[in-house]
């Protein structure tokens, strides 16, 4: 295995267990809301509810994984507009793909008429200040330790609920009725794009003695 890929697999590893853990706990979340929903008899109008928690949940997906992936960047090479377009590009496409593409390409394959809303082009005022805050942001957090580790998380959280309720809000409202397969469908959503943009993505752009020094530095 060369250097790069195995560094690589090193970052997976070690986020891999939080990845698991915040993918659990954003599916009980939906859970506890769709409870609610039924105790309230507000079932009905959770479709058009979940759309306003989407758009949240997803700005706020945004934020933390343009901190995970700056950040990750940055600690292995310190060249601002490179870490900058890493951060940007690393976190629209995943992002995108995980909370909108996967939930809308299957509902479609569950049999279910989805509407395709891209949030980038509809609401650019909307998710620009929080992609570019979430960049800003992991510019300072290298420091800390385990920072990316932390932001992953929150990133998974975020994106696991996003996922479910584009799905809700855009086209699979009786969601219960697919669980199963829904659950497969958030795991891949979850686990191959988040991955994808906080980890993969930004090793794969720095520079080898980059990635040598820094790790050098966790030897020492």
């Amino acid at each position: 295995m060369n250097p790069k890929a195995r560094h690589i697999f090193q970052e997976l590893r070690e986020h891999f267990p939080y990845t698991i853990l915040a993918a659990a706990i954003g599916v009980g979340f939906l859970g506890l809301i769709n409870f609610a929903a039924t105790l309230t008899n507000r079932q009905a109008v959770l479709p058009e509810a979940s759309r306003g928690l989407f758009h949240l949940t997803h700005f706020t997906h945004l934020f933390f994984s343009a901190i995970a992936t700056t950040s990750m960047f940055w600690r292995h090479e310190r060249r601002w507009l490179k870490a900058f377009q890493v951060g940007f590009w690393g976190t629209v496409l995943p992002c995108g793909t995980s909370d909108i593409l996967f939930p809308f390409v299957g509902g479609r394959f569950l049999g279910v008429p989805m509407q395709l809303h891209l949030c980038i082009l509809e609401h650019p005022l909307f998710v620009l200040p929080f992609l570019f805050g979430g960049i800003a942001v992991g510019f300072l957090l290298p420091p800390i330790q385990r920072s990316t580790i932390f932001s992953h998380t929150a990133h998974v959280i975020l994106s696991s609920i996003a996922t479910m309720l584009y799905l809700i809000s855009f086209g699979v409202a009786d969601w219960l009725k697919f669980v199963a397969l829904i659950f497969i469908l958030l795991v891949a959503a979850v686990m191959v794009p988040c991955c994808t943009s906080d980890i993969i993505f930004p090793l794969l752009f720095t520079r080898r003695e980059e990635r040598a020094a820094h790790a050098l530095h966790r030897t020492v």
